[in-house]
């Protein structure tokens, strides 16, 4: 990162898109201290009407949205669209958890008295966000931050800082107040500086393992402050006893591929029934062949664009050569078909008989296969992982679908469906190196406010019946 400046480049392309100086955390910090108390006094409705003309400010601007994150992530157009869809529709669905999950209540009591549970905001809340779906995931905090009365401190990923600019300046221009939306343009110091201030309340943080990990320690000693965590994912999708081997292959590819492999939620492993291999493979090849892989405007559109940037797909070819060295055997390479530009092809790798298999998420379209004998087998293979956030099992058997979600050990567990897409209207989290069990999505209000309960009479009425001596 030369001098003061984050610049951002188009992946696709290699040209300069965006660049802005790199912002001061102190200054952002201090604003969020100044502005969130009032915000935090504002009726809920209040607060409500203001994130509804948030969304009706990126419907307004949806065509530049998209634009600018297909530029950005070199996300094909059709999935830019779809993302900056899920940016609006996330205020209602945080609208309708805030009330379900941290709504008001009373309890009746004895003597009298009653009960009330209420739910008061954190204060400041920092959110460092992801280059995946650099809108919709720190969206996905921000939302249900403000909602409940938080102010935020945002550092979006030095890789996509354009998407993140435009994103506060969508919130500005609905009237949101600018001290309760500040942004941190910068790299990775910005990012530890932000998540150490003394001066926020919390952290919000979507990434990698690696850094989740490190964030985790340094909050050990800081219980006084909410830290929610969504990591990655070595994610598998098996496949067994079903007929239907195209459709199988579709939910596969689907799975690892989609996004560029980009997705924590993205496949990264096919456990497969030894007798299906042969014919899954097969059609897995055929289908794999037929993806479109270009600029995110190309006509006909694209299945996937490139990865982030070059050195993400030089790290995924290594990545790949390592594999073959540990005894993985290529069943299809990973090629880089544009010089100088990140654009990989999708990549299979046998691990059956490795001798070793790295329990890591490599963060593109790798799908390493891995091949037993019985349904008991393929469950612990499955289960052979510190992570655990998304698993799918393909099958045509009910009873296999039942023993599978009793014994896997994730927090997004599908049947017959991909990996990934998860829905915004119902948690998002797992288990393991993948999160510290606080699942975000619709369950995002419970780590954007804590509980309040009061014991509360109209007058006050008291005695002590034992233990005191007669007047």
């Amino acid at each position: 990162m030369p001098g003061s400046e984050i610049i951002s480049t188009e992946p696709a392309t290699g040209a300069v898109l965006w660049r802005q100086r790199i912002g001061d955390v102190d200054a952002e910090v201090a604003k969020a201290q100044a502005s969130w108390a009032d915000w935090a006094a504002r009726p809920f409705a209040y607060r409500v009407e203001a994130l509804r003309r948030f969304a009706n400010v990126v419907r307004q601007k949806s065509d530049a949205f998209t634009d600018l994150i297909a530029r950005e992530t070199g996300k094909p157009i059709w999935e830019a669209r779809s993302e900056v869809e899920t940016v609006i529709a996330k205020v209602d669905i945080s609208v309708t958890a805030f009330s379900e999950r941290t709504g008001q209540r009373r309890i009746d009591a004895p003597m009298n008295s009653r009960l009330a549970l209420r739910h008061k905001p954190h204060g400041v809340l920092a959110v460092l966000g992801p280059y995946n779906f650099p809108a919709h995931l720190p969206n996905g905090h921000i939302v249900p931050a403000l909602l409940a009365g938080n102010a935020v401190v945002f550092k979006p990923s030095e890789k996509t800082p354009a998407t993140g600019a435009f994103l506060v300046e969508c919130y500005h221009a609905a009237g949101i107040p600018e001290g309760c939306v500040r942004l941190v343009v910068g790299g990775p110091d910005e990012g530890k500086a932000l998540a150490g201030h003394d001066g926020i309340d919390g952290l919000l943080f979507t990434g990698s393992a690696r850094t989740g990990l490190a964030l985790n320690r340094a909050f050990a000693s800081k219980p006084e402050k909410i830290l929610a965590l969504e990591m990655g994912g070595n994610n598998p999708i098996l496949v067994w006893s079903t007929p239907d081997i195209y459709a199988a292959a579709v939910l596969v590819v689907q799975s690892a591929f989609t996004s560029a492999g980009q997705r924590c939620t993205a496949a990264r492993r096919l456990i497969v029934d030894q007798n299906l291999y042969e014919p899954l493979l097969a059609e897995l090849n055929k289908l794999i062949g037929r993806l479109i892989i270009g600029e995110p405007h190309a006509d006909p559109a694209p299945f996937m664009g490139p990865v982030i940037d070059n050195d993400t797909a030089d790290l995924l070819t290594e990545s790949f050569l390592e594999l073959s060295f540990l005894g993985g055997r290529p069943l299809r390479h990973m090629e880089r078909p544009i010089d100088g530009r990140p654009f990989v092809t999708p990549a299979l790798i046998d691990m059956t008989d490795a001798r070793e298999r790295p329990d890591v998420e490599l963060f593109g379209p790798i799908l390493q296969v891995i091949r037993t004998n019985t349904f008991e087998e393929a469950i612990a293979e499955a289960n052979n992982t510190r992570y655990g956030l998304s698993a799918s099992l393909v099958s045509q058997d009910p009873k296999l679908y039942d023993q599978f979600w009793a014994n896997i050990r994730a927090g997004i567990v599908n049947w017959n469906r991909p990996t990934n897409g998860a829905s915004s209207g119902a948690p998002f989290g797992g288990i393991g190196w993948s999160g510290n069990h606080r699942p975000s999505a619709f369950y995002a209000a419970d780590y954007c406010a804590y509980p309040v309960v009061s014991n509360e009479a109209d007058q006050a009425r008291a005695s002590i019946g034992v233990g005191i001596r007669d007047a």
